[in-house]
């Protein structure tokens, strides 16, 4: 069987390989893609990643407290 996976880096079939070599698929990137990156672009990542999570985490504690205090308008 010339089509069957044998291992991870390999390609499925023929069809896949040409899309790979005239489209630039980056199907093929592994984790190890992130340990090569220069450490500042590295770090930037982190640091965005982290303030995305910790601001939703603040909107969500936020509004649990102020569920119940919320103001009236008049028009």
């Amino acid at each position: 069987m010339s089509g069957c996976i044998k291992e991870e880096n390999k390609l499925f079939n023929d069809v896949i390989g040409h899309f790979n070599k005239i489209e630039g698929n980056a199907s093929n990137v592994s984790k190890d893609a992130v340990k090569k990156l220069p450490k500042p672009l590295k770090y930037f990542g982190y640091f965005m990643a982290g303030l995305l999570l910790i601001s939703i985490l603040l909107m969500i504690i936020l509004n649990l407290f102020n569920l119940g205090k919320r103001k009236k308008r008049f028009l």
